[in-house]
Parts: structure tokens; C-alpha cells; sequence
């Protein structure tokens, strides 16, 4: 059960120095924050030196507190010449700051910074702070290449579930004294879990318990002189003399080239396209139809949302965690001047009675913040709709609609000269060829060699994978256009039994059918109708057009959408099936880590009607897997993702 986020209590000693009321500590040495971060932490992991001639660097923390350490870090890194290609900083906190008590502390501790451009990284860092929802946030600095990924949550839940190769570590809690739950076993196990090779780490403390603690995690420690009126702290190197975990932490893919083939232009192929190109590799882009977004993602909008329960299940916690990275990779976008087509006012969400009662007990739950999620009466509805309602529901402030296609251009322009994109290609098979991926087309020609592929062509990827444990159907769905619109003065997109979006010049986006294993591509007046009718329980105003029967007058259009059966996308290493038939006895009771794969072979398809909020996230999931980077998202909800899930279910079934 996910836990409400309390946000952290600013508050300050005589003397100046941040205090935290939860803990009764301080949150830095009166002797300076940023000195201190320096001497303890950059210094006793022997930075920046030691990410000379890296490409990637990784900082793990188990308390992010105000920031201190991340931004000493990241200025250690600005100011190296020699600095790694790419800086990763994950986080821990379990009582983060609110944005603008974090601000005002940030100010006042950079005001007497040794450094003047803490300032500028401490101001940045500020307005890209995340909504205090529970789970993973990543953030993303100087083009991409400095990542702050914090987990706002309880570290002794959050870390033995993260994913991640550390280079270095910060132990930053409060004195074991005053928040033991920091320094207890199981933190020291799940560092020693994620600890790289020649990992180090740094601490101010040198308690007994911690000493006894690493000791019996693998790591060696020695006693070096503290910082200010501390006399000792402990610095040191994981360097078990036994074997402490079961798997090794992510590496990356071993590739001769960091080059990639993905098959399918619409949402997905192009979140990939982006995160891809973003980390420097070269992308060829094979795509059937003559341009990007032309099947489902070529619909004329679509909707944008978190997804509210009241057990806040796996669906609800991936949804959130891709709606907000969406929300981010959007804003970079619109940054860099690739103009994307959405809205920007909300969007509403009108239910049942029992769908109001299980949204509203899970909002009291958790205590979402405002700016993600509220409940709203009938008539505070109608007010932000500017139309008549049937009743209320809840409200997303920073939901809304978009136009896919405006978003997968935007996001092929952004990559650039690395993007080879080839239209009027359809894969039809693949072929290994010695370390390479040979895609041959319908005719057998080869069109396209890489070490590695990725299939993002929703329901042909599995056929072409030559998959049998990795099932996918496809549903019909019909949109209704709606001219000259009662609804003409909708301002927002409304959702429920159906959706209502406005689009330009008084229409209205009306749908959709949801009509599985059925690829008749023909419009049907019945559909439309359908359409009219859901809609019309939600927005009374559109009741009329529906009663005068002319739904068959309406124009629209027809895509389908991938999906398995349960409802979760496919997203990162496809399963080697048939090295699991040789080993099916011994994989029976397989965990995914235990799955043979195939080498050099992903997928990102079946997001159903979630494209627009699992793509982005789906994306720099496969990217992360192959940089060997800290993933986005925790390993228990990736595994509910990974295309493999169903081999492994095959597997323990002895149904293979």
C-alpha cells in the first residue's frame, strides 16, 4: 500500500542553521553546507576524479534533504574539464520539501555560497521540483546530460526495489540516533545490492553500528578526520570477500555500435526516436506508412491523464509515474521550439456513484496534492467546463489532450541528424547475423543492420518477433467528429463512459468504440451513434444532436489499438523462448532476472489507450537498459511490464 507523502517542516536554530522538527537534527554542519558537501562527500568519494573518462557516473543518496549534495555535485561536475558524458544523481527522501519551502531555504543557503553560480543551478533546480506525489521523479539538467531521479518515499521501501549500478554513495541520513531506520540492515543490504564495481562511499558518521553494518554487507571502511567539530568520519569501497547478492546490477548492452533499428513512427517509436537520440545514439526509424503517426497515433487528439485507485494498484502507480515524465519531456519540447498542439486549462473526469466513492476514499487515502488531482462538485464542474454537466467528478489540473502527431514530429526534429527515418518500409522478419539484427522487408530485401532492435509497431511486433508468449489482440476504435457542436463552448476535455474533446473551429472529438478483434476499417453510423449516446449522458447539451438521429451525418475515423490481456503494455527485453523449451524444467519457478533473452531484441507496443502516458516513460525505460543507467521506474513495476512476463507465466505453468 502505497503511503501519504508528509511534506518536510522548514524551520531554522538561532543561529540560522535548517532544522528538522521530525528528527530533532540538523540538516548540515553549522560550519557550511556546501563546504561540508565538498569535504565529506565529493572529497571522500574521490570526486571529481573519479569519473574521469567515464561515460556514465552514477551518485547514489539515502537522504536528498534540501539538495546540498546534488548541487555541489553537479557544480563539481560543471566546472571539470574532464567531467563523465553523463551524471546521474538518485535520491531518497521520505519528508521532501514542498517547491516553495524549498526555495526559501535554497536562497537562504546560497546567499552565502562560495559560489555564485549555485545560485543559477539552485533557482533551476527549484522550478523543475516535482509535485509531492509518492514514487520515482526524474529530472533532467543541462540538455539531458545531469539526472536527478528522486524517490519520494520510505528508503527501506524504495531502495531494495530500484534498479541501479552506483559508482558512489552518499550516506546522508540523520545521526543513526535520531532516524535509526536509515542506517538499519536493510539499507546497508540493498546498497550492497546495487553497489558497481570499485564502488565508494562517504559518511560523517562513524558509529559502531555503521561500521558493523557495512562490514557485513561487503564493504572494507577506514576512519578519516571529519569535517568542522566532527573529529572522525568513515570513508570506503564495497569489496565483499563472499558473494552478498543473487544478480548483478544493470551494465550496459554490449553493442559494437550505439546504433538502433526501431520498427513503428507513431507514439512509441517516436518517444524512442527522442530518448535515444538524446544519448547519442543513431536511430534508423522503419515505418510501413509514407509518415510518422498515421494509425492510431494519427487521431486527431487524445487524452492525457493520471489513472486514480483506491488500492493505488500497479496501473495506477506506472500511469502516474508516466504522466508526469510525459509532462516533462513535453515542456523540454516546447523549450526547444518543437511546437507541440495541446491544451493547457485540465481535465475532467465524470464517473458513477461507485466509480466517485472509490476515486474520492482514495483520494482521502493519499493526499494528492491539489495541482495533481481534486475532487470537484457538479457545479464547480460546470464552471470549468463552460458547459452543462450531469455530475461532477475530479479534476487533473495538468491533464488534457494533444494532438499525437504534432508530438511525434516533434520528437523525430528533435533528434536530429542521428535519425534515419525510412517510410514505406514494412519489416517483415528479422535475421541474426553475427552480432548484428538483419530487418528484411516483405519482399526480402534487406532494408536495415544494427546490434540492436526495437518494436514499437503495436500489434505486428510480437508476429514479427516471432513471439508465441507475448499475446496481443486489437481493438476497434471509432471517433465521432461533431461539427458546428452544442458543445462548441466546451473549454476542457471531459472524460467518463467516453470522452468529449474540443478541437478548433466548434468541433467536438467524441468517442470512442471499444470493439476487440474487429479490423473492419469502414465507419459505421451505429458506432457513431454509440459515441453520441455516451457522450450525451455526460454532457446533456450534446442529447439533442443524438435524438434528431443524425448520427449518420457525422464523419470520424477508425484506428485500433494493441493490447494484452492485462492491459499493461510490452516494454523492454524480449524473452529467448526457445532457450526457455530447453530449460523449462529448471526456469519453472523463474524470477524475470533468471529468463534467457534475446540479445539485442526489445519492445515498447500494446499501451491500448495509454500512449500518450506510457510512451515517453516506456522510452527512457529501453534507453536506460541499454546505457546500463539507473531505471525510472521501480524493478517490481517494470517486471509487471516486461514482454517476458508471459513466457515466465508459461514457465511456471509448465505450459510451455
Amino acid at each position: 500500500m502505497t503511503a501519504i507523502l508528509t511534506p518536510a517542516t522548514l524551520a531554522c536554530r538561532e543561529d540560522g542553521t535548517p532544522f528538522s522538527p521530525a528528527y530533532g537534527d540538523i540538516y548540515h554542519s553549522a560550519s557550511g553546507a556546501f563546504a561540508q558537501s565538498e569535504a565529506v562527500f565529493l572529497h571522500g568519494n574521490g570526486l571529481p576524479e573519479r569519473w574521469h573518462g567515464r561515460r556514465v557516473f552514477t551518485v547514489l543518496e539515502t537522504g536528498f534533504g534540501m539538495g546540498v549534495n546534488f548541487l555541489a555535485t553537479w557544480l563539481a561536475w560543471r566546472n571539470d574539464p574532464k567531467c563523465c558524458e553523463r551524471l546521474h544523481f538518485v535520491s531518497v527522501e521520505k519528508y521532501p520539501f514542498a517547491r516553495h519551502d524549498l526555495r526559501t531555504a535554497l536562497d537562504a543557503i546560497v546567499a552565502h555560497a562560495p559560489h555564485d553560480t549555485l545560485a543559477t543551478l539552485a533557482a533551476e533546480l527549484a522550478a523543475a521540483w516535482p509535485m509531492l506525489v509518492p514514487g520515482m521523479h526524474r529530472l533532467e539538467f543541462e540538455g539531458g546530460r545531469v539526472t536527478l531521479t528522486l524517490v519520494f518515499g520510505d528508503a527501506s521501501e524504495a531502495l531494495p526495489k530500484m534498479w541501479v549500478r552506483a559508482d558512489a554513495f552518499y550516506l546522508d541520513g540523520f545521526a543513526p540516533a535520531k532516524n535509526p531506520d536509515i542506517w538499519s540492515p536493510v539499507i546497508f543490504k540493498a546498497l550492497a545490492r546495487v553497489a558497481g564495481e570499485n564502488a565508494t562511499f562517504a559518511t560523517w558518521s562513524s558509529s559502531g553500528d555503521v561500521k558493523r553494518a557495512l562490514l557485513a554487507n561487503g564493504f572494507e571502511y577506514r576512519k578519516v578526520e571529519g569535517f568542522g567539530s566532527k573529529r572522525a568520519m568513515l570513508v570506503g569501497r564495497f569489496a565483499p570477500r563472499w558473494r552478498v547478492r543473487r544478480y548483478e546490477p544493470p551494465l550496459p548492452a554490449a553493442v559494437r555500435e550505439r546504433h538502433a533499428i526501431v520498427i513503428g513512427a507513431g507514439l512509441a517509436g517516436c518517444a524512442l526516436v527522442e530518448r535515444l537520440a538524446a544519448r547519442g545514439w543513431r536511430v534508423t526509424l522503419l515505418e510501413r506508412n509514407a509518415a510518422p503517426a498515421q494509425e492510431a497515433s494519427g487521431n486527431p487528439a487524445g487524452v492525457f491523464h493520471p489513472l486514480i485507485s483506491r488500492d493505488d494498484s500497479s496501473a495506477s502507480r506506472i500511469t502516474r509515474a508516466g504522466f508526469l515524465y510525459a509532462l516533462q519531456r513535453w515542456a523540454a519540447l516546447d523549450a526547444a521550439g518543437m511546437a507541440l498542439t495541446r491544451s493547457h486549462s485540465g481535465l475532467l473526469h465524470l464517473a458513477t456513484d461507485d466509480e466517485s466513492r472509490a476515486v474520492a476514499a482514495a483520494l482521502d487515502s493519499f493526499g494528492y496534492p491539489n495541482e495533481f488531482v481534486h475532487a470537484v462538485s457538479r457545479e464547480a464542474a460546470q464552471h470549468i467546463a463552460g458547459v452543462a454537466l450531469a455530475q461532477g467528478g475530479w479534476f487533473y489540473p495538468l491533464g488534457g489532450a494533444i494532438d499525437p502527431a504534432s508530438l511525434c514530429r516533434a520528437q523525430c526534429a528533435a533528434a536530429g541528424p542521428l535519425l534515419d527515418a525510412r517510410f514505406g518500409v514494412k519489416a517483415a522478419r528479422i535475421e541474426r547475423s553475427g552480432e548484428d539484427w538483419c530487418v528484411f522487408d516483405e519482399h526480402g530485401a534487406l532494408v536495415a543492420q544494427a546490434s540492436i532492435v526495437i518494436f514499437a509497431n503495436a500489434h505486428d511486433a510480437s508476429r514479427a518477433a516471432s513471439l508465441d508468449h507475448a499475446p496481443t489482440r486489437i481493438v476497434r476504435g471509432q471517433l465521432t467528429l461533431v461539427p458546428h457542436s452544442p458543445l462548441a463552448g466546451l473549454r476542457v476535455p471531459v472524460i467518463g463512459d467516453g470522452y468529449a474533446v474540443p478541437l478548433a473551429n466548434g468541433v467536438t472529438l467524441a468517442g470512442a468504440t471499444y470493439e476487440v478483434d474487429d479490423d473492419d476499417l469502414a465507419l459505421r453510423p451505429a458506432g457513431h451513434l454509440e459515441n453520441l449516446e455516451r457522450v450525451a449522458d455526460m454532457l446533456p447539451e450534446l442529447a439533442a444532436l443524438r435524438d434528431a438521429g443524425h448520427a449518420d451525418e457525422c464523419s470520424g475515423r477508425v484506428a485500433f489499438r494493441c493490447v494484452t490481456s492485462d492491459r499493461l503494455p510490452m516494454i523492454g527485453q524480449l524473452g529467448d523462448e526457445a532457450a526457455a523449451r530447453e530449460n523449462a524444467q529448471r526456469l519453472a519457478g523463474a524470477w524475470p532476472l533468471d529468463l534467457p533473452r534475446m540479445a539485442g531484441l526489445y519492445g515498447a507496443y500494446a499501451y491500448g489507450s495509454r500512449g500518450l502516458v506510457w510512451s515517453a516513460l516506456g522510452a527512457e525505460l529501453i534507453a536506460s537498459q541499454l546505457e546500463g543507467e539507473p531505471w525510472p521506474l521501480e524493478r517490481e513495476l517494470a517486471d509487471q511490464l516486461d514482454p517476458a512476463r508471459f513466457l515466465q507465466r508459461a514457465l511456471r505453468q509448465r505450459s510451455l
